[in-house]
Parts: C-alpha cells; sequence; structure tokens
C-alpha cells in the first residue's frame, strides 16, 4: 500500500495522517517498543530502525545526540515527515544518504555515505527503515573509515539486529567480503572503492537463499 501522507504537515489533518501512514503503513507501530539500537562507536556512533519523534528526543537526552544520517532518503512517508520535523525542533543535523538492501551501493553513493560521516557532529544515528540492513552495512563502512578490519565490520552485519545475510540483503556483505579478500591490508576502504570495486558484478553474481529471500523480500518488505 502506497504512502497516505499528503506530504505536507501542515496541510488539512496532514499531522494525523502522517502518524496513521507511519504507524501503519510505513510499519512504525512494530518500532514504537523495538528500537533495534545499537552502539557502533561507544559516545560517538549509534544505529536504529526508523526513529519515532519521541526516541530521537530520547537520544538527544541520553547520549547527547547532535546528527542523524537517514539511509532511506528523502521520501513522502509520515515516518520521514515526523523525523526530520522533530530532528530540526532539537536543532540535529540531517543528512541523507539513500541505501538499498537489494544491490551493492554505486561508488558515488559510498562517497556520500564517507562524507556524511565525516561531516556530521558526533554522536551521530544512522537509521534505516528497520535497523537490520543499510543501518548495518553503514555502521560497517563506518568501523572500516575507522581503521577496523572487515573482521569486526561484519560483525555489524548480524543475526542480532535481524540482518538475514542469506536474503537479498546478503549482497552487502558480498561487499565487504569483497573487500577483504581483494585489498584489505592493501588499500583503504575507499581507495578500493575508487579502484577496484565494481558493483554491478558483485551484485549480478550473489544469490540469495528461498526461505531468507522469501523472508526479506514477502514477509519483512525491505527496501
Amino acid at each position: 500500500m502506497e504512502s497516505i501522507f499528503p506530504g505536507n504537515l501542515a496541510a488539512r489533518h496532514g499531522r494525523l495522517l502522517a502518524w496513521i501512514d507511519s504507524l501503519f503503513i510505513d510499519h512504525a507501530i512494530l518500532r514504537v517498543l523495538w528500537s533495534n539500537w545499537g552502539e557502533v562507536v561507544p559516545g560517538r556512533l549509534y544505529r536504529c530502525n526508523h526513529p519515532t519523534p519521541g526516541r530521537l528526543a530520547r537520544a538527544k537526552r541520553r547520549v547527547g545526540l547532535a546528527s542523524v544520517i537517514n539511509l532511506r532518503g528523502a521520501t513522502r512517508s509520515g515516518s520521514d515527515a515526523l523525523s526530520r520535523e522533530k530532528a530540526a525542533g532539537l536543532g540535529l543535523a540531517f543528512f541523507d544518504v539513500a541505501l538499498s538492501s537489494g544491490r551493492a551501493p554505486p561508488r558515488e553513493t559510498l562517497h556520500a555515505l564517507a562524507a556524511a560521516l565525516r561531516a556530521a557532529p558526533s554522536p551521530v544515528l544512522l537509521h534505516c527503515k528497520s535497523g537490520a540492513d543499510r543501518a548495518g552495512f553503514a555502521a560497517a563502512v563506518a568501523v572500516l573509515l575507522e581503521g577496523g578490519s572487515s573482521e569486526a565490520a561484519l560483525r555489524q552485519m548480524s543475526l542480532r539486529h535481524g540482518h538475514l545475510r542469506r536474503s537479498r540483503a546478503g549482497v552487502l556483505d558480498a561487499v565487504l567480503l569483497r573487500y577483504a579478500a581483494e585489498a584489505e591490508g592493501k588499500k583503504t576502504f575507499i581507495d578500493w572503492v575508487d579502484t577496484g570495486y565494481d558493483p554491478d558484478t558483485i551484485t549480478r553474481q550473489f544469490k540469495s537463499s528461498g526461505l531468507a529471500g522469501f523472508l526479506h523480500d514477502r514477509v519483512l518488505r525491505r527496501e
């Protein structure tokens, strides 16, 4: 079902429709009690599913949150409008870096993510819809940019956060594994992205398994 939000919180019934759209069409009703919260770099970088306005306020109070990196990109959903409004009200810096959970990101997207991670005042919150796939991948990239190993980065892509490695989203693991095999210890991740990374080939070669793919695409309907 497509969004019922008219795109303007100030429009007639706009705020009500934004909440209905967020809770029941964008599945935020499942995220009200489950944040999928995780600490990536202590005191500096966190991850979660799409935060409700209340969760953003709590993160500001609890960890001094200063920035949000939205891995869904700008959308017309009620969730997007409500979180942007709350972030602005809290004085949080806001960055959009749209990722897909079903294909290897283009080079320019990885550069945009690296640029956002460098520019965002800390503490920073990474979020996608469920906090499982794109948030895990962005957290893994952050680990690599901080000088961490591929092994440490891949720990961000975990079942504990709901990531199904054998689903279509496993293509994101494949990016990290390809870097580990081809260039770790020889080039930085970004240098490899510029000189050896082939997202189309990685996407084409990756195959998901039946049950995990069914759960990812049909049941959970991840983006």
